[in-house]
């Protein structure tokens, strides 16, 4: 049987490990470990901790506000 590690999906409950505002960032490092981002915190971290990362959920594309065509 093989295991296949993935993250889930990011929710309205998920934390940023940092600030306690919304995850909208996800990652996992070798080992399995997960870390949670705001979309602040993932900016100011990103250059560091993605080369590291063995998956990165980015869901920041919902920060973006919608624009209605009424």
């Amino acid at each position: 049987m093989t295991t296949t590690l993935t993250a889930p999906a990011l929710s309205a409950t998920d934390r940023c490990d940092r600030c306690s505002a919304q995850a909208y960032v996800r990652v996992v490092l070798p080992g399995g470990a997960d870390l949670l981002f705001c979309g602040h915190h993932w900016s100011r971290h990103e250059t560091v901790l993605r080369p590291q990362a063995v998956q990165v959920v980015d869901e920041t594309h919902r920060l973006m506000p919608t624009t209605s065509t009424d």
